[in-house]
């Protein structure tokens, strides 16, 4: 089948431009010489994504000959040649991206909300405090599964793992940040409630919102876990005169702060592999100076004064 001729940017825009003239699609195909179905389908992705640019497409096309193809050539190929050709097409291996199990309602909303926010100004979102909480495994990380991704395509739906929140053997920290830098990180050390939500927003909100000078009238972002959402919480950040950014369920690809956890989990992962890596030699030997450390800390507290 042969390939259709692309249409060029400026066509694009006039259809647009037509149909919110009041033109038909049939008056539009008509006075630019295209099919109905053509002219539908430029309209239909502007109404739906606001733009009449190509959309990234979900794979790349063929460029090398099938395994059966190679193999009746006599073509040996090996993983490296699989991986340098993917690499060519613009592909790199990556760990996949761990979001939510999403619901077409909570698709629809996450479009609605970056939609309506689309044009707001830098300046907006400059004055926001983002916050969220999230584990961290105490020993070792979670299963992984590689994948082959182009660049910026970390959340794409083939690339991604769906979870459900809540685990065992991690650490519950709770963070906030802003475009000024980070503000408080708090570890949760129990199983966190409405109350010990509101106490730690309490204690921790405003002091980082003054660190970091926020802007007078500046918002306050959580998600919509039922412990932001409780009549309670809601009803103290409203005594607390707090702006909240409204935020759509399981949406975590449109908080920015989910790139600093991703950060702070590598250097973490980064600290265990390293941690594993000391020899046995290193630990012995500090173990066999225990009583040179000992004659140590007697000698510097007896210089320094203090008593026991």
């Amino acid at each position: 089948m042969a390939k259709t001729k692309e249409l060029s940017k400026d066509t694009r825009n006039k259809i647009v431009d037509l149909h919110q003239a009041g033109k038909t699609e049939s008056t539009v195909g008509k006075q630019l010489g295209l099919k109905k179905s053509t002219v539908g389908a430029i309209i239909r992705k502007w109404k739906t994504y606001k733009t009449t640019d190509n959309l990234p497409r979900s794979g790349a096309p063929r460029k090398i000959s099938s395994l059966n193809d190679l193999q009746r050539a006599g073509t040996k190929v090996t993983k490296p040649t699989i991986s340098n050709t993917l690499r060519c097409q613009g592909l790199k291996s990556c760990s996949a991206r761990r979001v939510p199990l999403l619901k077409p309602v909570h698709v629809q909303a996450c479009l609605k909300f970056a939609r309506e926010h689309l044009d707001d100004p830098e300046e907006d979102w400059e004055n926001v405090i983002w916050s969220d909480e999230t584990k961290i495994e105490r020993f070792g990380k979670n299963s992984t599964r590689r994948v082959w991704r182009t660049k910026n395509a970390e959340l794409h739906p083939k690339n991604t793992i769906p979870t459900v929140k809540h685990g065992g053997g991690n650490i519950m920290l709770w963070r906030c940040f802003s475009a000024k830098g980070p503000g408080r990180l708090i570890r949760v050390k129990e199983r966190m409630n409405g109350a010990m939500y509101r106490e730690i927003l309490s204690e921790n909100l405003l002091p980082s919102a003054r660190a970091l000078k926020m802007k007078r009238g500046w918002v306050f972002q959580h998600d919509n876990d039922p412990k932001h959402t409780a009549r309670a919480t809601k009803e103290w950040l409203r005594k607390k005169h707090f702006k909240v950014l409204e935020w759509p369920s399981q949406s975590p690809d449109l908080n920015p702060i989910e790139n600093l956890w991703r950060e702070l989990k590598v250097r973490v992962e980064i600290c265990m592999e390293e941690w594993a890596k000391i020899p046995a030699t290193v630990c012995e030997n500090l173990v066999k100076t225990y009583r040179k450390r000992l004659t140590c800390v007697i000698a510097n507290k007896r210089l320094s004064g203090e008593r026991w």
